[in-house]
């Protein structure tokens, strides 16, 4: 059986704006100056796959970037509205977390970040004190749903695949963890956490 929780974040754990849940940049270009499109396009689609996996840091990449799309805006503040505005921590999950924790359940974030927000979630948001730890695409130099990525975090929890079950609200990751050896449950919103540890663990 299980013995560990990988809970993936975005999507489960943290989900939206803290204010109303919508997206991060529904209010990008009124707040921010810059449209949510030309950032997908320039940024995005041209840059996040290697920032994702290390090969480049985020700071730089945005910076570039702003200075051909829109010049007037600095990239700190940018990042710093973007965490702030995908921040609303799902309290229902956090509390089955706790619950989870409290009954020996070894609990980690399983996540794709790069490296400022995977510190920016748990310093900032103080999932610090929530979880055991993070396994983040960034440091491992893969993501889910890359099979190194699994691999990676075997090694970083000192724990086998029949140990581990992974919650993630995207299907490729959760398939790619079972062909791994882990558990893994898709998350679709509509089964507490506590329910699929109780299936899973207890």
């Amino acid at each position: 059986m299980p013995k560990c929780l990988m809970l993936d974040v975005d999507g489960v754990l943290v989900d939206g704006r803290p204010r109303d849940g919508l997206r991060w940049d529904t209010d990008l270009t009124k707040d921010m100056g810059v449209s949510s499109k030309a950032l997908v396009d320039e940024f995005f689609k041209r840059d996040w796959n290697d920032i994702v996996i290390g090969k480049k840091d985020l700071l730089p990449a945005l910076s570039a970037v702003l200075n051909r799309i829109a010049p007037s805006l600095e990239a700190e503040d940018l990042i710093a509205y973007w965490f702030e505005m995908d921040s609303r921590i799902m309290e229902v999950v956090l509390s089955d977390v706790r619950k989870a924790r409290q009954c020996g359940v070894l609990v980690y974030l399983a996540t794709n970040q790069e490296h400022l927000r995977a510190t920016y979630l748990m310093q900032t948001m103080g999932l610090c004190d929530e979880v055991d730890g993070i396994v983040y695409s960034a440091k491992a130099g893969s993501r889910k749903p890359q099979i190194e990525f699994y691999s990676f975090a075997e090694r970083e929890i000192e724990r086998q695949p029949h140990e581990m079950l992974l919650v993630d609200d995207t299907l490729p990751n959760v398939e790619a963890a079972q062909s791994a050896g882990w558990e893994a449950v898709l998350w679709d919103g509509t089964d507490e956490l506590s329910a699929i540890l109780q299936r899973s663990i207890w």
